[in-house]
């Protein structure tokens, strides 16, 4: 059964940092790209980076380039992002989620096949 497990998040000041983890099973995490995205109270499901299957094609949204970074280890069936500089209105529900697509990834939610459950993160003084 395939399964997406975040983690990582939690309450940090602004001008923090966190990283989150998304802890796949069940499949062969090198056979998807691998995208994150927040959804904030209210507010519609947003992508922010994604990952492709090798590693080695990245892509950010505006809101979060140069302050997140996406990362993965497809022996240790990791994907990592690391954000810095955070902001209270980075403030949401973080997922990861999986896509069966070859080359290319996008940050677009409807064409992911996978989600995790979700992680909380706060960014609050």
């Amino acid at each position: 059964q395939l399964q997406l497990v975040e983690s990582g998040g939690g309450l940090v000041q602004p001008g923090g940092s966190l990283r989150l983890s998304c802890a796949a099973s069940g499949f062969a995490l090198d056979s998807y790209a691998i995208g994150w995205f927040r959804q904030a109270p209210g507010k519609e499901r947003e992508g922010l980076s994604c990952i492709s299957r090798t590693g080695g094609i990245t892509n950010y949204a505006d809101s979060v380039k140069g302050r997140f970074t996406i990362s993965r280890d497809n022996a240790k069936k990791m994907v990592y992002m690391q954000m810095n500089r955070l902001k209270p209105e980075d403030t949401a529900v973080y997922y990861c989620a999986a896509d069966l697509v070859w080359g290319l990834c996008t940050i677009r939610p409807k064409e992911y096949d996978y989600w995790g459950q979700g992680t909380q993160v706060t960014v609050s003084s």
